[in-house]
């Protein structure tokens, strides 16, 4: 084990997770036995293999500031390693590790997951609330969560195979590559945790393979209700969860651009966004993590003629309270795949997202049913909306030219690569890049494609 990576990685966190703890020189030999009964079934609540104690790391900054912790010593004239031990049940393979990190003594306590039973200290159960240790018994909700977990009755998208095990990743690299991360085709798939303990892809892998089965669909109703005339349905899907999700945010942009208000025509009409974009983005990234992917459900995104309405399957997650759901407290439903996003910074540790919904459209957002969350952007309030957002995305993906085999094939590529050069297109295509850039030309004047931003730094948006 990289103790000096793992600490490091474990400081990169904003605030302390409910399966470690930093602490400078604090030693109380009682109460560390109960911390480890707290994490060790923390670790198994959180699908965690190891919880960890790290001395050395100042707990409010994280700054290494190194430890004089004694692991060594003695308690009531016994080895406290041997004291830890006879306590704790059933017996657990937990261990002190001790490194250098700039100069400066760190001490890390590894201690493995809770397997089958709850981790006892003293014949108590302990479990992680936020940062706090609590008596498992206190929490009951919790303790029935952990006991299936530990039972195998809980499936998450890391434990449930995948429907498709003939899995490729090209899109999967292409978009860590945009992102100036580089993965390791050898180690990529255990990194990402892409397989179960069975050695099958998990469905984890399957949201992020080039085929993932799972379309995000826009549906644009004409009125208020799903009653009203549907105009139109827009798929985006059967792709790398991460493009699928690409793909939306930059549909919600042409959307967000066609609201004019023509009422009372001036020199310059007012132009007054729909929607608040970085309120909408944060709702989509939130329903992506928080939705519930094991039922075999994606998402769902309605636009109505006075709001959008955005819903996730499922509910919190069991951790999660609704006070600390509110202050951006977020535990999301789907770990792994939350850490992806971290790592990619499509979101961020700060926590910002559902307060960045509240401050724009108030708690009233949010409704909590039995088996989804919505989460409801009102629009700016003009006229038969869906009649004008179908018809002014008809006037730029409709009454085309239709495209041969080869200019779909590019859009397709676009599609895939937002970011795709044309030195890449003449490679693919088997064309000059002359060619390549007539039929760039033809798809720009004829409405199917846009370049945002410059050659260099911008990318292909496709309109149709």
């Amino acid at each position: 084990m990289n103790i000096e990576k793992l600490v490091l990685d474990l400081c990169a966190y904003d605030d302390e997770q409910e399966w470690f703890e930093f602490k400078e020189n604090w030693f109380q030999p009682e109460v560390l036995g109960e911390y480890i009964s707290a994490l060790s079934n923390a670790a198994a609540f959180h699908y965690k293999q190891q919880a960890y104690f790290v001395w050395g790391v100042n707990d409010e900054t994280h700054e290494i500031v190194g430890t004089t912790f004694n692991q060594y010593c003695d308690h009531n004239k016994e080895p406290y390693q041997n004291f830890l031990a006879r306590n704790l049940s059933p017996s657990i393979n937990f261990s002190f590790e001790e490194e250098i990190i700039d100069g400066k003594r760190v001490v890390v306590l590894v201690i493995p997951a809770a397997e089958e039973i709850p981790t006892a200290f003293k014949e108590k159960r302990y479990i992680r609330i936020g940062s706090s240790k609590a008596n498992l018994k206190d929490y009951p909700k919790r303790e029935i969560q952990l006991f299936k977990i530990l039972d195998g009755r809980v499936e998450t998208i890391e434990t449930l195979p995948a429907k498709y095990q003939e899995l490729t990743f090209s899109k999967l690299f292409g978009y860590y590559g945009s992102k100036g991360i580089v993965l390791n085709e050898r180690t990529f798939e255990k990194n990402l945790g892409l397989r179960n303990k069975d050695g099958e892809y998990n469905l984890l892998a399957q949201l992020l393979s080039d085929n993932s089965h799972f379309p995000l669909r826009v549906s644009i109703f004409e009125g208020e209700t799903k009653g009203s005339n549907l105009f139109s349905v827009r798929e985006f899907g059967n792709n790398c969860l991460l493009y699928t999700l690409d793909e939306v945010l930059r549909y919600a942009d042409v959307l967000n651009l066609i609201q004019t208000d023509e009422s009372e025509r001036v020199v310059e009409r007012p132009e007054t966004p729909l929607f608040d974009n970085k309120a909408f983005r944060e709702a989509i990234i939130n329903a992506i993590l928080h939705n519930l992917w094991i039922s075999g459900n994606e998402p769902m995104i309605s636009v109505f003629s006075n709001r959008i309405e955005i819903l996730s399957r499922g509910t919190l997650a069991p951790a999660q309270t609704m006070e600390g759901f509110f202050l951006g407290e977020s535990i999301p439903v789907n770990e792994k795949l939350s850490e992806i996003f971290l790592q990619l910074h499509i979101s961020e540790k700060s926590g910002r997202g559902v307060p960045k919904i509240i401050e724009t459209y108030g708690k009233e957002a949010f409704t909590f049913r039995e088996n989804s969350i919505v989460v409801t952007i009102p629009l700016q309030k003009i006229k038969k909306v869906g009649k004008k957002v179908g018809d002014k995305v008809g006037d730029k993906v409709g009454n085309k030219k239709g495209l041969n085999s080869r200019r779909q094939r590019i859009i397709t590529e676009m599609r895939d690569n937002p970011n795709i050069t044309t030195s890449e297109l003449h490679q693919i295509l088997g064309i000059s890049e002359t060619a390549v850039e007539n039929n760039l030309t033809f798809l720009k004047e004829n409405g199917y494609v846009e370049r945002v931003g410059s050659k260099k730094t911008g990318y292909w948006k496709v309109l149709e």
